[in-house]
């Protein structure tokens, strides 16, 4: 590993310097560093027969990654160093521990009307029902695919895209080899439809995988979308569709047959805006529509090897107590005969508005925002020989219902508030784990206040109170956060979540702060983390409850 590390040090010393001779190229990259020391909490149990929390005989895990590029004139060429050592941060796919090596590397050449690249690449077609790779650390997910990759643009109302690679698995790649082509026209600007902005696309991605000696199972799986955007003066809309040719369902690794199953996507969104005001509703209906580079990696608990990108349409929240029952999608079809369902459909609305100046409340700067989402499943019958017939909407089971208003207020140059109410109504399974519909609901109500103090020398103040009642699961909580900087480069923070109706009270309490200067920011904390879904984007991961020490640090260049 010294050798790499050196090696990189030389590369870099190397372009810094051709740079600085033929002042055409430029250097560029990164490091970030997320570690954890972990330590026995005998606190965190909820019944007195549970042990609470032993740390793991690796207590010290680090998730590190290098990035270096170089761009020279129409090239640009890098790399991704990474190493999990000796383990990977809990809750991230064990396929990372003791794992270090370059995880990505690519070049590429772009002019104005090509774009190629060759090594590894993130590409999204359309809204990424179809197709998206990308990477989140927080979430231990990196989807990019090793190939080719070409975009080509023709005509300014025209632009084309085609890829063929291999997923990322961790320090692997997937077994499956998956082709895609992607078309966008814009038919507003070449038709001259005035104040009508019309777009259309269209996508293919096909997944092609042995299929060994099990000559049931097809080679090739294809997936087809077409999609429409518009906008008219104020409002704007979209609708996408995709189909999923027929595959085999797997289940933790197992095929669960060799019956095949196809699938579709459907979402429709709808939207109005003027000043002050904003409207957006989305409607998406999932059935059997998980797609995955690997057959038997379908609905492995750590998003690896996904191809589509599918997250929860629901209000993405900032606070404790309102992260605490979240969604997390349900487009898989299973068909064990404990548990039996075919997908996902729901809707989630949000309305914006800002009084006006002239107003009373506009004298404060009050601003309001609503949301209301809520899933359910396929209204679905299975047929013993595992058929099955499916309603477009019906009346299957609700799988989660969120009710929420924001009120933000400014009422001078120092002092500004956030009220939020919550009401959530979520399946147990989906927020907890487990068989769906028959573990009975959660119910909970959510009401946070938030003041932020502004003083002189650019400090400020943050102080959040917040309270979940629910009468299910582990009952009441309490929570707050106590947020003081001192300027633009140093915090200091303490927030404590209690959850004091159960059986057995805890603190969830963390201590920490951050420093940032120029391009580097670190980053401490000591605390109790809660266990559950951790959710970024709408996408989620379950994290155990731990106890310890976490360290941050990031540096761009």
């Amino acid at each position: 590993m010294k050798k790499i590390f050196f090696g990189l040090a030389v590369l870099a010393s190397t372009l810094t310097f051709a740079q600085e001779e033929e002042e055409k190229g430029s250097f560029f990259g990164g490091f970030e560093s997320n570690s954890q020391w972990l330590l026995d909490d005998e606190g965190l149990k909820e019944l007195d027969t549970d042990p609470g929390f032993i740390a793991p005989e690796d207590q010290f895990r680090s998730n590190n990654y290098l990035q270096l590029n170089y761009r020279y004139g129409k090239f640009t060429a890098g790399l991704q160093y990474e190493t999990y050592l000796p383990s990977a941060l809990l809750g991230y796919s064990p396929d990372f521990d003791n794992g270090n090596g370059v995880g990505l590397y690519y070049l590429n050449f772009k002019n104005d009307d090509l774009d190629i690249t060759a090594g590894y690449f993130y590409e999204q077609f359309g809204s990424g029902l179809i197709l998206r790779s990308w990477e989140d650390r927080q979430l231990g997910i990196n989807t990019a695919v090793r190939g080719v990759r070409v975009k080509f643009n023709p005509f300014p109302y025209l632009s084309l895209t085609g890829l063929t690679g291999q997923q990322r698995n961790a320090f692997e790649v997937s077994e499956g080899v998956l082709t895609g082509l992607d078309a966008n026209f814009d038919v507003g600007q070449v038709a001259d439809l005035g104040a009508l902005d019309l777009r259309l696309g269209t996508s293919y991605v096909n997944r092609y995988q042995d299929r060994g000696t099990n000559l049931e199972i097809p080679s090739n799986v294809a997936a087809y979308s077409g999609r429409l955007d518009w906008g008219f003066k104020n409002f704007y809309g979209g609708i996408e569709g995709v189909l999923k040719g027929e595959d085999a369902i797997a289940n933790e690794g197992v095929l669960v047959s060799n019956r095949l199953y196809d699938g579709t996507a459907f979402q429709f969104n709808l939207g109005y805006s003027q000043k002050g005001l904003g409207i957006n509703s989305t409607f998406r209906r999932l059935e059997n529509f998980g797609f995955y580079s690997d057959r038997l990696a379908e609905g492995n608990q750590f998003n690896q090897q996904l191809i589509n990108f599918v997250p929860a349409l629901t209000k993405q929240q900032d606070y404790l107590l309102t992260n605490i029952y979240v969604y997390n999608p349900q487009p898989r079809l299973l068909t064990d005969q404990l548990e039996q369902r075919a997908g996902e459909v729901g809707a989630q609305t949000d309305v914006y508005f800002t009084f006006p100046k002239e107003s009373f409340f506009g004298k404060y700067s009050t601003k309001v925002a609503a949301n209301f989402s809520y899933w359910a499943g396929l209204d679905t019958t299975f047929y013993e020989d595992l058929s099955y017939d499916v309603e477009f909407i019906g009346k299957g089971d609700r799988y989660f219902r969120d009710i929420n208003f924001e009120v933000k207020n400014r009422w001078n140059k120092g002092f500004s508030s956030v009220l939020t109410f919550q009401n959530v109504i979520a399946d147990k399974g989906v927020v907890l784990g487990g068989p769906l519909g028959n573990q009975g609901d959660i119910k909970s109500t959510v009401i946070v206040a938030e003041g932020t103090f502004k003083f002189d020398g650019g400090k400020s103040l943050r102080i959040a109170g917040q309270h979940l009642w629910t009468k299910q699961d582990r009952k009441d909580w309490m929570g707050g956060v106590v947020e003081y900087n001192f300027n633009s480069s140093l915090s200091l923070y303490v927030v404590d979540a209690w959850n004091y109706g159960g059986e057995g009270e805890i603190h969830y309490y963390n201590l920490g702060g951050s420093y940032t200067k120029g391009r580097t920011r670190l980053g401490m904390n000591y605390g109790r983390q809660r266990g559950g879904l951790i959710c970024v984007g709408g996408v989620c991961r379950f994290v155990p409850e731990n106890n310890g020490l976490s360290i941050n640090l990031s540096v761009n260049f």
